[in-house]
């Protein structure tokens, strides 16, 4: 028996896009800018994000962020939270009814505030990596 060796699947230099920067991206959707210029609003309200940026036109409409902001933030939340609670109650002794309304002012307060930055944070990934389709439009700079 003959063994035909065939080369390995690899891109050719001329034909990989080049890389995204991740951490610039990730900062730029923490402030709710698109991924790719940092100047446009990424999100047209608390949540939906725009078909394109209004700045360099880069479609944004690929994402797909699903229920991934929404975990990261009760992972945070909850881990900052349960300390405090902890501290609070063996510290202070508050009257239950206390602690529980401070602590769900807190709580909401805090998840309202993280929820649209994670939201950036996933679609500005999934823009750096080229996910979901945002490999295939135009190449952005960065």
């Amino acid at each position: 028996m003959s063994h035909i060796e065939t080369p390995p699947l690899t891109m050719s230099p001329a034909t990989t896009p080049p890389e995204r920067p991740t951490k610039q991206a990730l900062l730029k959707g923490w402030r709710r800018r698109c991924p790719s210029c940092g100047n446009g609003q990424l999100l047209s309200g608390y949540l939906k994000v725009r078909d394109e940026c209004a700045v360099c036109g880069e479609t944004l409409s690929h994402h797909r962020a699903d229920d991934g902001p929404a975990y990261l933030t009760i992972l945070i939340v909850g881990h900052l939270m349960v300390p405090f609670m902890m501290f609070a109650w063996t510290k202070f002794r508050p009257d239950p009814m206390v602690m529980v309304t401070i602590f769900s002012i807190g709580t909401v307060a805090l998840s309202l505030y993280l929820l649209p930055r994670f939201k950036g944070m996933v679609v500005a990934y999934q823009w750096a990596k080229r996910m979901h389709g945002f490999g295939r439009d135009r190449d952005s700079a960065g």
